[in-house]
């Protein structure tokens, strides 16, 4: 990899925000090397949405970045009462 396309790699703490922005969440942690990423969020806007529908919302919030930047992204994704529920 240049060097170039090393400092092009987004960070943990970028797509966290990326995501807060996009999405309304009660919390959000990204954790990641630059090019595979876990993402745990919570939002009310995943209520009533299946997985799919949820990682669309949170693809949403990426935009680009999930198409150009981010090479794999594994997603654990809650409602409130889910969180609740899971402690």
């Amino acid at each position: 990899m240049t060097e170039a396309m090393e400092t092009d790699l987004p960070t943990p703490e970028e797509l966290q925000r990326a995501i807060a922005a996009g999405l309304e969440c009660e919390w959000v942690k990204v954790d990641g090397d630059g090019q595979h990423f876990e993402a745990f969020i919570v939002s009310p806007s995943f209520e009533g949405k299946s997985r799919i529908e949820r990682h669309r919302l949170v693809y949403a919030a990426l935009g680009d970045r999930m198409r150009h930047r981010v090479h794999a992204l594994s997603m654990k994704t809650l409602t409130p009462e889910e969180h609740r529920r899971v402690g």
